[in-house]
């Protein structure tokens, strides 16, 4: 009997391992598309034609990390990395002569505005301005320009995930572990997160309901202030102390370590009315059984 097939795009973060190694214990044919020489090169036009056909779904999560100084060599790599592997992906569906039933594109939960009065919806929510937020929005502009036929389109505006082994818990327990794990900044900024199991469930919930498409907040319902985090972890860690880390030193630690402080300091208020309206059921709904599954 033939194997399933799903493409996993840019399927070499944190992200793309998981569903990678879930996929393949059902039993899956997982083709990566990456930069990486033992995947199929995004320049390599065929391969990617022959992968996405007869595919069950196409998952693309490509994108350089944001996790960098916003320079203009970076925030060009930032754009391109999101925009021309998604064309290159809708161009291959086209070409597919049995195209997958399924692509979902990965976005972000950082399209919003920084929001401290209320949560932002699929239906209210306010799109912001800024850098991060015109990536986001050229992102899904490059992604709905297509329009196909046989394909359903889902665009995931991913939170910031947590799971085990890699991903943003690295950092934050290494800060605890230091005794830095207190709150950052004004520690009133919203923190909207996803376990990654639940990204998982949600892939599976979309590709099972044939009657969903567009845009989904891919977060857990119960987001949290900073401060509620920081404190949870600490607690979960058995850690009483932990130094606050004020915006100037903020500011300071993320120029020595290459990155932006929009990362740490802006406020996602974000929350997944649709996936709740449609019958979704989160396994991790709040950040302490998120914990307890993650900080062992």
């Amino acid at each position: 009997m033939k194997k399933k097939k799903i493409v996993l795009a840019g399927g070499t973060g944190f992200i793309g391992r998981y569903l990678e190694e879930k996929y393949r214990k059902e039993n899956y044919e997982v083709y990566i598309i990456s930069r990486q020489p033992q995947h199929i090169s995004w320049s390599d036009t065929e391969s990617i034609i022959s992968a996405v056909d007869q595919s069950e779904m196409v998952i693309n999560l490509a994108g350089k990390s944001v996790d960098c100084r916003y320079n203009e060599k970076n925030m060009k790599e930032i754009f391109d990395s999101r925009t021309k592997t998604t064309n290159i992906i809708g161009e291959a569906i086209k070409a597919a002569k049995n195209p997958p039933a399924l692509w979902i594109n990965s976005s972000t939960a950082t399209i919003y505005r920084h929001a401290e009065d209320r949560p932002m919806t699929e239906e209210a929510g306010e799109i912001g301005e800024g850098f991060s937020v015109e990536v986001a929005k050229t992102w899904e502009k490059a992604f709905f320009n297509f329009e196909l036929d046989q394909t359903r389109q889902v665009a995931l505006r991913i939170a910031i995930v947590l799971g085990k082994n890699g991903g943003v818990m690295t950092p934050f327990t290494n800060l605890v572990k230091y005794g830095l794990g207190g709150i950052q900044g004004p520690g009133t900024q919203m923190f909207s997160w996803v376990h990654i199991e639940d990204v998982s469930e949600i892939i599976q919930f979309i590709k099972k309901r044939k009657d969903l498409e567009g845009v989904f907040n891919c977060s857990a319902p119960n987001p949290i202030p900073n401060k509620e985090f920081m404190s949870s972890l600490r607690k979960k860690m058995n850690r009483n102390v932990g130094l606050p880390s004020p915006k100037w030193m903020l500011e300071l630690g993320a120029i020595m370590i290459r990155t932006e402080t929009e990362l740490i300091l802006k406020s996602r208020w974000v929350v997944p009315e649709r996936l709740l309206k449609e019958g979704f059921s989160f396994k991790y709904s709040t950040i302490e059984k998120a914990l307890e599954d993650i900080v062992s």
